[in-house]
C-alpha cells in the first residue's frame, strides 16, 4: 500500500505512538508519519480525533482510527498477509487483551506520575509502585509465552507491544530514582524478555533512546520550575 494511503499522527516520545509504529513495522506497511505539536494541536488532529484530541491517530484511506490498542487490532484485522499480532486462539486473544488493559490501567498511570514528581521520596514511590505492578506480569509471561521467547511466542505480539512501549519509561524511572524496577531477583523472566524485545527489527528502528528521554525529562522539570 502506498505511503499516502496510510498516515500516522503522533509524537516520537509517546509510548502509545510507539505501539502503532511497531505494529506497522511488523506488517511491513508503508506509512507517512505526521509529527504532532502537542502544545499547539493541528487541525488534522482535532478533526481526526475530536472526542479526545489525543495521539496516536491512524488514517487509512482518509478514515481515522483512534486509541493505540484499537489501532493495533485494526492493523492486524486489515493486513492479514503479514505476521499475526494477536493470538489466533480466542481464549489466548482474550487473555492478551486482559493484560494489555491491565498495563494501561495500572502501569501507565504510574509512569505518568513522573510529570509531577518532585524530590527523592516522590520518585522512589513511583519506582516502588511500578516494580510492584510488574509482579503479576511475570506470571502472565510464563503462562502466555508458554516457554517461548515473547508473550506472543517466538515472535512479538499484541501483549509484547503493549508492555514494550513503556520500557524506555522504566529506564527513566530507574535512573531518576536510582532503584531497580526490572529486578532480576523479583521478575527474572521479564528481565530476559526486556533485553530481547528492543532488539527485534520491528522495534529497534523506532525505540526511543533512553538518554534522550532522560534529558527531555530534565528539561521538562526545569521548565516547570521556571514557570
Amino acid at each position: 500500500m502506498a505511503a499516502e494511503d496510510v498516515k500516522l499522527i503522533g509524537y516520537f516520545q509517546s509510548p502509545f505512538v510507539l505501539r502503532v509504529r511497531i505494529a506497522l513495522n511488523i506488517k511491513s506497511i508503508n506509512y507517512e508519519f505526521i509529527e504532532e505539536n502537542m502544545m499547539s494541536k493541528s487541525e488534522l488532529l482535532l478533526k481526526s480525533n475530536p472526542i479526545h484530541q489525543k495521539i496516536p491517530v491512524l488514517i487509512h484511506g482518509e478514515k481515522p482510527i483512534c486509541e493505540s490498542l484499537i489501532i493495533i487490532q485494526y492493523i492486524d484485522d486489515v493486513w492479514t498477509t503479514g505476521p499475526s499480532i494477536l493470538p489466533s486462539d480466542p481464549h489466548d486473544r482474550a487473555i492478551a487483551r486482559f493484560w494489555a488493559a491491565y498495563i494501561d490501567d495500572k502501569l501507565v498511570p504510574v509512569l505518568a506520575e513522573l510529570r509531577t514528581a518532585r524530590g527523592d521520596d516522590a520518585t522512589t514511590s513511583i519506582a516502588k509502585k511500578m516494580s510492584e505492578g510488574l509482579f503479576p506480569l511475570e506470571d502472565a509471561y510464563v503462562k502466555c509465552g508458554k516457554g517461548k521467547t515473547f508473550f506472543g511466542g517466538e515472535s512479538i505480539g499484541y501483549l509484547d507491544i503493549a508492555l514494550g512501549c513503556i520500557l524506555a519509561g522504566l529506564k527513566v524511572i530507574e535512573r531518576i530514582a536510582n532503584m531497580k524496577v526490572l529486578d532480576e531477583t523479583k521478575v527474572p523472566n521479564l528481565v530476559k524478555w526486556a533485553d530481547k524485545f528492543p532488539q527485534d527489527p520491528s522495534v529497534k528502528v523506532v525505540m526511543p533512546n533512553d538518554e534522550k528521554l532522560i534529558q527531555l525529562y530534565k528539561m521538562f522539570i526545569a521548565n516547570e520550575q521556571v514557570e
